[in-house]
């Protein structure tokens, strides 16, 4: 905002020459305008605030989510996780995480943050980092956690959750969001040197956030290997319908929700004027049309997954859908900022498109994921950073990054290819590194014999062997015949379950 000062030599002469009357009108001044600067700073503070509480609550709808989408005897197991997931997230992204992704302070480093360890020096103004920047940045990296889970759900060991959330959210992803998110990564829209010119523009994360979770869940699915039963001995699929269609749906909803503190909180400021003071315009208007165009991405994607599977499966199927609906969603988070509606719907439409194919290429080479992670936010984030880099406005990415070059916009706009260029080097890196980091952690943990559960474990449940019980009371009854017999068995000596490959 543009600021106006008080002058009291200018003053003086058109109050008579008095000096007193010119400084007393200048003090009110300046403690109005004072007042008025710390208005907005708390105006913004308080948005910033809430929308870490949206993002905050999507734990809730992927807890919901996941919960529905495995079958019941997994259900206390999954939903342990998902908490543990932000409560592991919570305490090493305080330790490690938040410094790596953004302790840029001399000296700085284009790969890692150096700086504020456990909050050291916070709150800090030279960056404008103070306590509630944390918490949303921490809401981001646990929803990264959130996806991974999804993927290796119903055949991994308690501890192995526990070891990649906190490697995840400690180490993973936090360098993954000093690369692209902070004022001095390589491949940053904030730095001096800009990738190809132009850097990346991840806005809320398509890239940085759900690439990130899908390549790690990628890793432990593979490695694992598929559920007993997903595929038959004649390597034929067969479905393993998760328990409740009313948890998937509640989940999606509240998922749906929050998505509009993830993608229109990832402005942090809203009190912001675009031109002159007094317009109507200005990011607050940004922000409104960042979620619309949310809204459009997601919408269109499950109206089209609705009519493609119905063509292709014969039926209306409300989990695909839903999936669909969150597909789209995870496309639009990179450019939800810097596109016109009518490019929300196309990349909602192809999205839709994305999410069936990778399906049908997951059943063929016979990969696993209860939750289609990989699929939705691995095809579907890949997607979104493409279609940014085609459809970004020049004028949005002016207001939204000012310090960036005005010649690099979207290819299909005319802004020539930097930008896609920039976009698919982040797509390779996020890959490599996840793959070098994740990938070798799961593959140390399934070489100890830390990752897989045992065959009669997993045919039991987890809720029943892991967790003292199933999670429904309506199944007390059996719940405590088989835990005396699980007991039992166990007391009888250690069993090995089977290897990976046989399973």
């Amino acid at each position: 905002m543009a600021s106006t000062t008080c002058s009291a030599a200018h003053l003086t002469p058109l109050l008579g020459n008095s000096t007193e009357a010119a400084n007393y009108i200048c003090s009110q001044f300046a403690a109005a305008s004072a007042a008025t600067t710390d208005a907005i700073s708390a105006t913004n503070a308080v948005y910033l605030l809430f929308s870490a509480y949206l993002v905050f609550s999507m734990q809730i709808g992927f807890a919901m989510l996941c919960a529905g989408s495995v079958r019941a005897k997994n259900t206390m197991n999954i939903l342990l996780t998902n908490v543990l997931d932000a409560a592991t997230g919570g305490f090493f992204f305080y330790l490690f995480g938040f410094a790596f992704a953004f302790g840029s302070e001399s000296p700085s480093s284009p790969f890692i943050g150096r700086h504020f360890f456990g909050l050291n020096k916070i709150p800090n103004p030279n960056f404008s980092y103070d306590y509630n920047f944390f918490l949303f940045q921490y809401c981001f990296a646990i929803a990264a956690a959130g996806i991974t889970s999804g993927s290796i759900a119903e055949r991994t060991q308690f501890g192995s959750y526990l070891s990649y959330s906190s490697f995840l959210t400690g180490f993973v992803y936090p360098v993954v969001a000093h690369w692209f998110w902070s004022n001095d990564g390589w491949g940053s829209p904030f730095g001096t040197k800009l990738l190809f010119g132009s850097g990346v523009i991840d806005f809320a994360g398509s890239g940085v956030v759900h690439l990130v979770g899908a390549v790690a869940g990628f890793w432990g699915a593979f490695i694992e290997g598929p559920r007993i039963g997903r595929f038959d001995h004649a390597g034929n699929k067969v479905v393993l319908k998760g328990h409740s269609a009313s948890l998937v749906v509640l989940g999606t909803f509240l998922l749906w929700f929050g998505w509009y503190g993830f993608n229109p909180g990832s402005f942090l400021t809203i009190a912001k004027a675009y031109g002159s003071n007094g317009s109507f315009y200005g990011q607050w208007s940004a922000v409104g049309r960042t979620a619309v165009i949310t809204t459009l991405a997601g919408a269109t994607a499950a109206l089209t997954t609705l009519f493609v599977k119905r063509l292709l499966a014969g039926h209306w199927n409300v989990t695909d859908v839903c999936n669909g609906l969150l597909g789209g969603f995870a496309a639009i988070t990179a450019g939800c900022s810097v596109v016109d509606p009518w490019a929300a719907c196309v990349c909602g439409v192809v999205a839709a498109v994305v999410l069936i194919s990778c399906n049908i290429l997951a059943e063929k080479f016979k990969y696993d994921d209860p939750l289609e992670a990989f699929q939705l936010h691995g095809g579907c984030g890949s997607w979104g950073i493409i279609f940014t880099a085609l459809f970004a406005k020049k004028e949005y990415l002016q207001e939204v990054y000012p310090s960036r070059p005005a010649t690099s916009y979207g290819l299909f706009m005319g802004g020539g290819w930097q930008l896609l260029a920039a976009h698919v080097v982040q797509i390779v890196t996020i890959c490599a590194w996840v793959s070098l980091t994740m990938g070798c952690l799961f593959f140390l943990l399934h070489k100890m014999k830390m990752l897989r559960i045992t065959m009669e474990e997993e045919t039991a449940g987890m809720d029943l062997t892991s967790h003292g019980g199933f999670a429904y009371n309506h199944e007390g009854d059996a719940a405590n015949e088989k835990s005396k017999a699980w007991s039992a068995f166990n007391k009888g000596g250690d069993h090995d379950g089977p290897t990976n490959a046989q399973v």
